[in-house]
């Protein structure tokens, strides 16, 4: 994959956005009726948990920490859209969408140029969008794609996590 911008890159990051992202109502539902078995932290790619719940399934523990979690599944899932967002625009070479982006919000347009023209968003390089209304301010961990192998990796890092090359 080649480090220059794709010609349609706001209709492919939604296209790819819309086959990773993660419903909250299914979300609590998963928590709250199979907590017990961590099919919750399943649907969020969070394995190991997941894994950990289905072990000790039968202690009725996992089941007081399922309950507890449908309250948190929320955020959860949200922060979980934001990340695979955030590293879809990072592999696309585009400014990521809102951190916080409110729900029902419209989107906002990204034309040729990679500058957001939706009302009240300014770009800030290699942090995705932050609010120029100032409700919600720019998460410091935010991914960097690699030039060579387009892997997604923290924007402290000096090398890439796949390939080893340096950023």
């Amino acid at each position: 994959m080649s480090s220059a911008p794709y010609t349609n890159a706001q209709a492919i990051f939604y296209q790819q956005y819309e086959v990773v992202r993660r419903d909250e109502v299914v979300g609590i539902l998963l928590a709250l009726f199979l907590g017990t078995f961590g099919i919750h932290h399943f649907y969020l790619r969070r394995t190991g948990l997941g894994v950990l719940y289905c072990c000790f399934f039968w202690t009725g523990v996992p089941s007081i920490l399922g309950f507890l979690e449908c309250f948190f599944m929320p955020g959860r899932v949200r922060e979980f859209n934001a990340i695979q967002a955030a590293g879809i625009a990072a592999a696309l070479g585009m400014p990521g969408p809102p951190i916080g982006w409110p729900v029902g919000a419209a989107a906002p347009v990204w034309p040729a140029t990679g500058a957001p023209t939706a009302p009240g968003w300014a770009a800030a390089p290699m942090t995705g969008f932050v609010p120029a209304s100032g409700f919600v301010a720019a998460q410091p961990n935010t991914l960097v794609a690699c030039s060579r192998c387009q892997k997604t990796n923290p924007q402290g890092a000096r090398f890439c996590s796949g390939c080893g090359q340096g950023l």
